[in-house]
């Protein structure tokens, strides 16, 4: 990519999308182009059409999505499915009509089947059931992956899809009912770690800055997320797997992927003017290491400073057993992720604190 080439960041204020642009300032790309979802609403096809139109950027990153944790997931069903297929079809057809040089679709690991074998490897797409409780948010996530492949392979387009693995970081989603495990055990431990030291006016600053989702504004309310001084309740056993990356790496694998790689399709050969390696439908983007939930909470309790215990529900839902990726096509390549767990861990709790 040229360094004044025009370039559309979808979902800049998320944490991936905000991740990227970050990415690509660091590395002096000056013509960047975004769009808050006031301004510009996804879902609506003639709205993007007329975005694209207007503009006409060259490279696309398309980081906008409607996200969450188990518990959005289960309750948002239709909204999960129905957005994240607008988003996509919308912009992908919309940077095919309007010219897009080359556009990168952020997917998501839960794509893979429920009991692949592990590490998922790329080619272990719809070869079993998906997890149940992220099913509509996965369809749509394979939606967009074969979006663009077929587009590639129909009409010679660039269109790539990356599939990281679970992320966090600054810019995360720490509304409870809405958010990822891992901020969630960030701010859980972090208001349990503040009702311990008796410090309640910072647990109400806590919930002013960014409330919980759940109808929950006075502290004592806290216990129905079970958070108390005495102990914090996690959801499940605390026995899956979970791979987990720092979402700077991601956006440093993300510019890697769009300025040296390219899509293969039935159209187009790399003899034929791609740029760089061929990566095909989609590739694979971790660190190749995983952990239990039951040791990533008690690596976050010592990170917060948390005293007190932690008590497990298995009444509740453990989600997909394992999902570790195998990153072997992209570190063949030459990307490997730079950040340790406990690092990005601390980074993200410090920037919580600082907001």
């Amino acid at each position: 990519m040229d360094r004044s080439a025009k370039i559309y960041v979808a979902g800049h204020r998320g944490l991936v999308g905000s991740a990227i642009l970050r990415r690509l300032q660091e590395l002096n790309y000056t013509n960047l182009l975004t769009r808050t979802s006031d301004e510009l609403d996804l879902r609506r096809q003639s709205d993007t059409e007329n975005f694209f139109e207007q503009e006409r950027p060259d490279y696309v990153f398309l980081a906008a999505a409607k996200v969450g944790g188990i518990l959005a997931n289960s309750t948002y069903r239709a909204e999960f499915i129905y957005d994240n297929i607008m988003i996509a079809a919308n912009v992908i057809q919309a940077s095919f009509r309007y010219g897009v040089k080359k556009l990168l679709n952020l997917g998501s690991s839960c794509i893979y089947p429920k009991y692949a074998p592990q590490p998922l490897k790329e080619e272990y797409l719809l070869t079993g059931q998906l997890e149940p409780t992220n099913e509509p948010y996965a369809v749509a996530k394979i939606a967009a992956i074969k979006l663009c492949r077929y587009y590639n392979e129909q009409y010679g387009t660039n269109f790539m899809s990356v599939m990281p693995t679970n992320l966090f970081g600054i810019h995360d989603n720490f509304n409870l009912e809405t958010a990822h495990v891992l901020p969630a055990l960030i701010r859980k431990f972090h208001l349990a770690k503040l009702m311990q030291e008796k410090r309640f006016d910072d647990v109400e600053r806590d919930l002013a800055t960014a409330p919980l989702g759940l109808n929950i504004i006075e502290t004592s309310g806290l216990e129905a997320v079970g958070i108390t001084a005495d102990a914090v309740t996690l959801w499940g056993t605390g026995n899956p797997y979970r791979e987990f990356l720092y979402v700077d790496d991601l956006a440093d694998a993300c510019v890697f992927v769009m300025t040296r790689c390219d899509a293969a399709s039935a159209l187009r050969t790399p003899a034929e003017g791609f740029e760089g390696n061929v990566i095909g439908e989609f590739i694979n983007i971790g660190t190749g290491e995983d952990i239990t939930i039951r040791d990533l909470a008690e690596l976050v309790r010592k990170i917060v400073g948390y005293r007190g215990n932690i008590v497990w529900d298995p009444a509740k839902p453990d989600g997909t057993p394992r999902k570790l990726l195998d990153i072997s096509r992209i570190t063949s390549l030459g990307w490997k992720s730079r950040f340790t767990l406990e690092e990005g861990i601390r980074i993200t709790y410090e920037w919580y604190l600082s907001r």
